[in-house]
């Protein structure tokens, strides 16, 4: 007698998928998540939109890549400077309302933008000068921003909620620069891609009236020092956000972009926004791949890896001549920059608790800040003395040296296996947090 197989019935197999999709879209079921990622996604559309067209414009100005590097400078810098008040801002007053005064001040620096490029002869010194009004009012937003989200969603669809939401990041990172590179090149140059950054920043204010929290745990009068001394002490999370800054410092290639599509792959605007949108194709192909399939093992290792192939891609870029090649390259840099990025965000939030979320989300927002914008002045300075082609792969070499020397200086992230949610209660100044549920770790904290 032949023996029977123990198979499933097809009604099972198809009620597990169901339900495996259900999980995968779960933190859409709270109408606040969607308010506020539709205001998120428009905000961040508009201000891609106007990336392109500062870089574009200020480049065509200038014909310097230095001066590129100071776009990035001058947005970093008020980061850098407010970064204790604007994490203890986030603490302390109501994070939407913090977010409807910041997109305001978003459309206000982009119909400056308007006006300064309608004049007769462009000053590059008033470009800096409202990039670093923008600068100031990111400051203030992204402690708000990345500190609301566990605010909208229970604890147990958190993890959900950070896949999707890196996800429709990358879908505007994805989609303002490449409206951005048309609307530059066919709808009249830089004034309509202000003048779209000015909508996009009032329709987002308006969806984020919509947007309902949960009662925040009452705040605790500790020190705006209080975000440094716990990242101090929580090495897990200091290694892996220090090593997204120095990987991404060394190699991030987006600042040399305009002069990669003019003076190297000889392409223009359109091609530039092609190539700014390609890392967020791959990002945000990473990011759904993940809400579905999250990393759950071997965290730690997982984050060396892909910061490590972040590295490898820029390389590729950087020696490639070929537009579609380097799209590609630089599709594969999103894609793996988005794993260190779910990861980051999981190891951080989850291991901090709400009342002090806001101040160690500036902290964090410096060293992110630091790769991006001060990246940025870095591939334009090393470009100004040696080149284009030479900063990126130099940069993608430092990266991998960035890997193998993290991974020496921090065994405890190295051996990081899964995440497990802090618990949040309220904690006096300086006092360390509830061990119970802490990210769980085969080595003892570094």
């Amino acid at each position: 007698m032949a023996l029977q197989r123990n198979t499933p019935p097809p009604d099972a197999s198809r009620s597990a998928s169901m339900d495996s999709q259900k999980a995968g879209r779960v933190a859409f079921q709270h109408p606040s998540f969607v308010y506020f990622q539709a205001a998120r996604l428009v905000a961040i559309i508009g201000l891609e939109m106007q990336s392109v067209a500062v870089g574009w414009q200020v480049y065509e100005i200038t014909r310097q890549p230095l001066a590129l590097g100071y776009v990035g400078l001058a947005q970093f810098l008020p980061g850098l400077l407010l970064f204790l008040i604007t994490g203890h801002t986030a603490d302390r007053y109501n994070r939407r309302n913090l977010l409807i005064i910041c997109h305001a001040g978003f459309a206000l620096s982009s119909t400056l933008l308007f006006f300064a490029t309608r004049s007769a002869t462009p000053d590059v010194s008033h470009i800096y000068a409202i990039m670093v009004l923008v600068g100031v009012v990111r400051a203030f937003s992204g402690p708000a921003s990345r500190s609301i989200l566990q605010m909208l969603v229970p604890d147990h669809h958190f993890g959900n909620a950070i896949a999707w939401n890196a996800t429709f990041y990358q879908a505007a990172v994805l989609i303002g620069p490449s409206l951005g590179g048309l609307a530059y090149s066919f709808l009249g140059g830089p004034t309509s891609v202000y003048t779209s950054a000015v909508v996009s920043a009032i329709l987002s204010a308006i969806l984020l009236l919509k947007v309902q929290t949960r009662p925040a745990l009452e705040h605790i009068a500790d020190s705006i020092w209080a975000g440094l001394r716990y990242i101090r002490r929580q090495k897990v999370v200091l290694g892996s956000i220090s090593l997204d800054l120095f990987a991404v410092l060394f190699g991030g290639a987006v600042a040399l972009l305009p002069v990669y599509a003019s003076e190297i792959l000889h392409t223009g605007p359109w091609g530039l926004g092609l190539l700014r949108s390609s890392p967020a194709v791959g990002a945000a192909t990473m990011a759904v791949i993940l809400a579905f399939y999250p990393v759950k093992k071997r965290v730690g290792v997982t984050l060396f890896i892909f910061v490590a192939l972040f590295g490898v891609f820029t390389i590729l870029f950087g020696l490639s001549r070929n537009l579609w090649l380097s799209m590609a390259a630089l599709f594969m840099v999103g894609a793996c920059d988005m794993v260190s990025i779910i990861i980051r965000n999981m190891l951080v939030q989850m291991s901090t608790p709400d009342q002090m979320r806001g101040r160690v989300t500036a902290i964090e927002l410096i060293f992110i800040g630091a790769s991006n914008e001060l990246g940025e002045f870095e591939s334009g300075l090393t470009a100004h003395w040696f080149g284009a082609v030479p900063a990126v792969l130099a940069g993608g070499i430092g990266s991998l040296l960035v890997v193998a020397l993290w991974a020496y200086a921090f065994p405890a992230l190295r051996k990081t296996d899964e995440f497990t949610r802090v618990s949040n209660q309220s904690m006096p100044d300086g006092a360390a947090p509830n061990r119970k549920g802490h990210l769980k770790s085969d080595a003892p904290s570094n």
